[in-house]
This record gives structure tokens, C-alpha cells and sequence, in this order.
């Protein structure tokens, strides 16, 4: 496997909302990082790359479902920098915009069934595809683990060169979206107390989030319950809240991650959670390729 130096620019900009009412917001867009490899994605794959390399493997295999941002991401990097991809699915095949991009990078898939899917955390279960698949290194679903955390922890370094364009000498706090809280952990780890690291739960608590951060980092960190129902649930509200926060300040967001966490926010800002003059950096964990799901 070749190698993975690039390292992608994540712009940081500020937001001007009608709702912060005093609270300072700016975002670190992980959505302009690059056209196909977007997001948090790429920064939670590349110590995993790293170790692939080292391990001496040709490619990468590791599962998701049939929009997964991180297969995309995986998929596309694969395509980049050469190095075969396997993709294990969930569920029965069918084709999604994100299932046709996947193959069009030349990812070889397997769909495994709903049953299948939901033994991957059985022991034995990579034993197969080991068999089927000797020399490629498989990434846990969504890159997550400590190599997936450490890989995030970049991301600070990238805001704070930056702060000047925001006119800020410091900031108070981070926000995001929290899908496995890999990425959230990474923060954490990289802050190492200087700053606090919010949450907002797009998934349900039986999804273990609290319990994968917990695993990773201890303290530092708040989680907040942000999934409006259920993981892949869309209301009313959520949608309008996505197109007038497009319209007032033209940053996209989709429903399964970020526009849930900035509404979840907005939500803690009226409730007087943060006083006027906090300082705060939402970041937008992409995931924007997602949003073809939805646009029915």
C-alpha cells in the first residue's frame, strides 16, 4: 500500500445565526476538505492506513451499510491512492447513489444479510474473510477504536492555525455530532483538558456511544442526547431547521449528523446554556453524500 501523506485543509468559518444570541460560532468545514473523500471520515482511516502499512497488507476491508459515509470515504481513498477496498454490507443488495459510487471506485462488496450483519461483533467472524481476504487489513465499521480517535486529533491543530480568520485569540468549547464518539474521543485526546468537547447524540443510547468514549478517554468530554427519536429518524422540524440554516448562512448540512447536533444546540443556546460571548467551534463532519437518501 502506497502512501498517505495528504493532509486535507479544513477551512474554519464563522456562522452568523439569528439564534445565537450572543454566543460566538464558528465551523470547522470538514465538508470542503475534498470532493469524494469527505469529512471525518478521512482523518478517522488514516492511522488505520498507517497501520495497515506497517502490517505489511494490499487493502483494506471493513463494513457498513448502504449509505455509510465511511465506506464512501474508504472507497474513494482506495481509488486515489491505489490499494484495493472490500466492502461488508448490511442488509440484502440493492443499489443507493452511495452503493453506486462504491462501485464505480472499484470497492468489491459483500452484502451479508440483516443476521449476518449484526454477528460482526461475534468472536470468529472476521476468520472467513481473513480466509478469503489473507493479506488485507480490516478497519473496525466507521474506523472507529483508538487508531480511528488518534487520527481526529489533528483536527485541532488545524483549527487553532486558523483562528485569526475568525478574529478569535481562543475559543471556549467544541460542538459535533457524535455517531460511534470516535471522533469526539479524538478531540478529547488532543485537547487534553485545555477545552471542553460536546456531544450531541445522533444515535439512540443503545448504540453505545458513552460506552465507546468511555473506553477511549475519561473526562473532558459531555454527551448529549440529540437523535430526535431514533438513528435515521427525520422530522418536520429537523428538515425546515436544515434548509433555513442553508439559507442564512450557506453552509449545508443533512439530517443524519450535523443537522441534528447544530439543532440540538440551538436548542441548549435558548435554554440558556451558554452565555453571550462563548466562544464555540461546531464541526461539520460532512457526511453531506448521505443526503441523496433523502432528497425525496
Amino acid at each position: 500500500m502506497g502512501p498517505f501523506d495528504w493532509l486535507p485543509h479544513a477551512p474554519l468559518e464563522a456562522m452568523q445565526l439569528d439564534w445565537l444570541n450572543g454566543v460566538e460560532l464558528a465551523v470547522l468545514r470538514l465538508d470542503r476538505i475534498d470532493p469524494l473523500i469527505s469529512g471525518n471520515k478521512w482523518f478517522k482511516l488514516t492511522e488505520h492506513l498507517a497501520q495497515a502499512r506497517q502490517a505489511g497488507a494490499n487493502g483494506i476491508i471493513s463494513l457498513g451499510g448502504a449509505y455509510s459515509n465511511h465506506l464512501h470515504a474508504l472507497a474513494a481513498a482506495g481509488k486515489r491512492f491505489g490499494f484495493p477496498t472490500v466492502g461488508l454490507l448490511r442488509g440484502h443488495p440493492h443499489d443507493t447513489p452511495t452503493v453506486l459510487d462504491l462501485k464505480a471506485c472499484g470497492m468489491h462488496l459483500h452484502w451479508l444479510g440483516y443476521g449476518g450483519y449484526r454477528a460482526r461483533h461475534e468472536p470468529g467472524f472476521w476468520l472467513p474473510w481473513r480466509e478469503n481476504y489473507p493479506d488485507f487489513y480490516p478497519v473496525p465499521e466507521g474506523g472507529g477504536g483508538m487508531a480511528g480517535a488518534l487520527g481526529c486529533g489533528g483536527l485541532i491543530e488545524q483549527a487553532r492555525r486558523q483562528l485569526s480568520t475568525v478574529d478569535w485569540a481562543d475559543y471556549d468549547a467544541w460542538w459535533l455530532a457524535a455517531g460511534t464518539g470516535t471522533t469526539l474521543a479524538g478531540l478529547v485526546l488532543a485537547e487534553a483538558g485545555a477545552h471542553p468537547v460536546y456531544g450531541a447524540m445522533a444515535v439512540p443510547d443503545d448504540h453505545g456511544v458513552a460506552q465507546n468514549v468511555s473506553a477511549l478517554v475519561q473526562g473532558g468530554y459531555e454527551l448529549l442526547d440529540a437523535s430526535r427519536g431514533g438513528f435515521g429518524k427525520v422530522d418536520p422540524l429537523l428538515l425546515e431547521f436544515i434548509e433555513s440554516t442553508e439559507q442564512a448562512c450557506g453552509v449545508p448540512l443533512e439530517p443524519l449528523y450535523t443537522g441534528k447536533a447544530l439543532l440540538a444546540l440551538k436548542q441548549q443556546i435558548e435554554a440558556g446554556r451558554f452565555v453571550p460571548g462563548t466562544r464555540l467551534i461546531f464541526l461539520h463532519t460532512g457526511g453531506l453524500q448521505g443526503r441523496r437518501g433523502f432528497t425525496a
